[in-house]
């Protein structure tokens, strides 16, 4: 058995959030030192998710609008088609 199998559905929610986060700050074109300093805030919100799920959530929540942010800045964030 997994250990994945006894989280409750919010630690599953936040897991699967963190994941994709980490899968979106590996594939960042973005200088090294800046992909560096995002997988390091990652790690500690990480790490807080062991104490406080509530917390590392809005963390995470910041984290993630930081990270759109950067997203749209790129020069190639233009050629993305924006949703309905």
């Amino acid at each position: 058995m997994a250990a994945d199998d006894r989280l409750t559905r919010s630690e599953n929610e936040l897991a699967r959030r963190l994941r994709d986060a980490h899968r979106r700050v590996r594939s960042l074109r973005a200088p090294l030192a800046q992909r560096e300093r995002l997988a390091r805030r990652l790690l500690s919100i990480c790490d807080v998710a062991k104490r406080d799920l509530g917390h590392a959530a809005g963390r995470l929540d910041l984290f993630l609008l930081d990270l759109d942010a950067l997203v749209s800045d790129t020069p190639s964030a233009g050629n993305i088609a924006e949703g309905d």
